[in-house]
């Protein structure tokens, strides 16, 4: 059975995936999600390939109605997530019945939510990826009034308790608010800088709002001076590098970045730190913190266990309950258990 989802009300709402990691070798930015473990989350949650379509929102609301029985879950940004005008919680999976009005309001912290919906949504790709590219006018923006496919399987777990949470599987949300601290490792050009190079560390710099999924400008504190005069040829840059412009700002490019640059790179951002700028704002303020390449290597090995080890909590609970091999709820008759359900209890 095929299905959709009709868009009451979207604003900086975009359809995305992990990146088009094949962009690069043709000259074009990664782009992707800008928190991607809050992406990798929110598609386990429902349980989706991690790289699965799903939507992000920057800032404002969104509301819609699916035409048939959906899972879906939110992660991200902390906003007010509500089905059928009751509240349901973020970082859970949420069942929604077909005709039921989703609506994803008031973000209070963070930047961007991610929703992941079950068997996901029908969209164009590019090299494999879904993920907006304003360089080639690439990409799906949601807007009011348009219908949104849904892709596979039609087997959302419903209960009889929708009032109160299905299932609790323990994942514990970043924070948010406050100063952030961002791990950086040295750059190739860390050298250049001198007896500078450690202002980056010594006190916090503020988002400028000009910041967007390019990169991020950075301000309100004293910048690193490069010592050297040399002239610097564009070179292949990471995703992450923190960049010295002329100026009072700092340059730390993100996933929309292009994929040669000329500016010297101080430092690059951890993949792991990269998520927590994907949710900084215009005047929050962020504090590099120095780490080593192997302290940033098993930070990422400890990012990735704890995602598989979700991802198995995940396949246990719905397992548990006849979901995800063919069979329905009902033909498992486990709606009694539904209530309050942890895996591994």
């Amino acid at each position: 059975m095929t299905g959709g989802l009709t868009i009451h009300e979207a604003s900086m709402a975009l359809v995305t995936d992990l990146g088009r990691v094949r962009g690069p070798q043709f000259g074009l930015p990664v782009n992707g999600a800008l928190d991607q473990y809050s992406a990798r989350v929110a598609n386990i949650l429902v349980g989706n390939a991690e790289h699965a379509p799903l939507v992000e929102l920057t800032l404002f609301d969104l509301a819609f109605t699916p035409d048939r029985d959906v899972l879906v879950a939110a992660t991200g940004a902390e906003m007010t997530l509500e089905v059928g005008g009751e509240p349901r919680p973020q970082w859970e999976p949420v069942p929604v019945r077909a005709g039921e009005r989703v609506a994803l309001r008031g973000m209070v912290a963070g930047m961007r939510c991610y929703l992941a919906i079950r068997g996901s949504v029908e969209v164009p790709h590019l090299l494999g990826s879904c993920a907006p590219d304003t360089v080639v006018g690439f990409g799906h923006s949601l807007s009011a009034g348009e219908r949104l496919e849904l892709a596979g399987p039609d087997d959302a777990p419903m209960s009889p308790y929708l009032g109160i949470s299905l299932y609790n599987l323990g994942v514990c949300p970043p924070s948010l608010d406050g100063t952030a601290v961002v791990d950086v490792v040295d750059g190739p050009e860390i050298g250049e800088f001198g007896g500078t190079a450690h202002r980056l560390f010594r006190q916090p710099y503020e988002v400028s709002p000009r910041s967007n999924h390019i990169g991020l400008r950075l301000g309100g504190a004293e910048v690193p001076v490069r010592t050297s005069t040399d002239e610097k040829i564009s070179r292949g840059v990471p995703v992450g590098a923190v960049e010295v412009p002329p100026g009072d700002e700092l340059l730390v490019l993100h996933r929309g970045r292009g994929v040669t640059a000329g500016y010297p790179v101080l430092g690059v951002v951890t993949s792991t730190s990269l998520d927590t700028l994907g949710q900084l704002r215009p005047g929050q303020s962020a504090v590099f913190r120095h780490v080593d390449a192997m302290q940033a290597r098993s930070d990422v090995r400890a990012w990735r266990k704890a995602l598989d080890a979700l991802r198995t909590n995940v396949t246990t609970v719905f397992s548990s309950l006849g979901f995800g091999d063919g069979a329905t709820p009902n033909q498992r008759g486990y709606h009694h258990e539904l209530t309050s359900l942890r895996a591994g209890d």
